[in-house]
């Protein structure tokens, strides 16, 4: 580590303090309790297969999915982090019905932030031991601070997020964030228990080889990603191309950044608004995307100006490398002429 001289998080955030608009310490406070949780969640994760914590829970979340120990578990640890610290006054999670006001002490109700976050994103993967991930969406509330915080706080479009990022627990456990000032990535030192700048000015290539989408949906999709799919497998030019799908958002969002590629989660026949929720996966990696120099749309519509209406609301997710978007979207427009 030595060799390389790695910034560490922390010392990130506090260099680039100034950099957000807002700034006045409560914000890298923020961070550094979503930096703390996600080395708990870690510990739980890479521990997952020695302790009782995998397997269903045997309750269902919000949107009539059976729930893993460890959604539970996350959700409860990142809820716990962000509680404790004087830095948001409401949080919003996929796991929860309703969003949570914040009442861990008597300034809490003064924080300018809520969070939304996924806690552990993929989490059915975890059984078979495959990468997962945590995305979390930071805005600063519309109400006055000092007031009890309300929906209208979470309600806003991904265009007034203050921050995003995710967190991949995989071969390596990484954060990587954005505060609109482009997107860097930093990877845990297990031994020491720190993240260290590894992977500065995070940029998607502007077009790439893999496509990320669950095949086995396609006689359930729009005409339009149908026609996609088969341009995609065409023997033409620099095709066919690759298809890559893991089935955990964060690690084919992740692996398609620095590779190049678009990721799909459409319409289907029986999911006709899409399956991600726009605010909790869909805001925040639009954020990364566009700060990385990708696109992000549901298919004919920017996702960071779709107007949210409620907290667990879905939208169909097309997001990657621009040139591969823009195709994807070409697509989507034909068919529906």
């Amino acid at each position: 580590m030595s060799e390389k001289n790695f910034q560490t998080l922390g010392e990130f955030i506090i260099d680039k303090q100034e950099d957000f608009q807002y700034s006045t310490g409560e914000f890298s406070r923020l961070l550094s309790a979503i930096r703390l949780a996600s080395k708990v969640v870690n510990r739980e994760v890479n521990k997952a297969g020695i302790a009782n914590i995998i397997g269903k829970a045997g309750n269902e979340n919000i949107q009539g999915e059976e729930q893993q120990k460890l959604d539970v578990l996350a959700n409860e640890i990142f809820i716990e982090a962000l509680s404790q610290r004087e830095v948001v006054c409401g949080i919003a999670s996929e796991e929860s019905d309703d969003f949570i006001e914040i009442k861990a002490s008597a300034n809490a109700h003064l924080s300018k932030y809520v969070v939304l976050i996924d806690p552990l994103d993929g989490s059915s993967n975890i059984d078979v031991n495959v990468s997962v991930g945590t995305i979390f969406s930071i805005y600063r509330r519309v109400t006055e601070p000092g007031t009890p915080v309300t929906l209208d706080d979470f309600l806003q479009k991904g265009v007034n997020q203050a921050a995003a990022g995710y967190v991949v627990y995989g071969s390596s456990t990484m954060i990587v964030y954005t505060t609109g000032n482009g997107v860097n990535g930093f990877t845990l030192d297990p031994s020491l228990g720190t993240y260290y700048l590894s992977h500065p000015c995070m940029k998607f290539p502007e077009t790439g080889k893999i496509y990320s989408i669950n095949e086995g949906n396609y006689i359930k999709f729009p005409q339009g990603v149908k026609n996609y799919i088969k341009y995609c497998q065409l023997e033409e030019g620099d095709r066919p191309y690759t298809s890559r799908y893991i089935g955990s958002l964060v690690s084919d969002f992740h692996r398609n950044m620095i590779k190049g590629g678009i990721y799909i989660y459409p319409s289907t026949s029986q999911s006709p608004n899409g399956k991600l929720r726009l605010l909790y996966e869909c805001n925040p990696m639009a954020f990364l995307a566009e700060q990385a120099g990708g696109k992000c749309t549901d298919g004919f519509q920017r996702i960071l100006e779709i107007e949210p209406t409620e907290l667990h609301q879905r939208v169909p997710f097309f997001c990657g490398s621009l040139k591969m978007v823009e195709k994807a979207e070409e697509f989507m427009k034909m068919a529906a002429e």
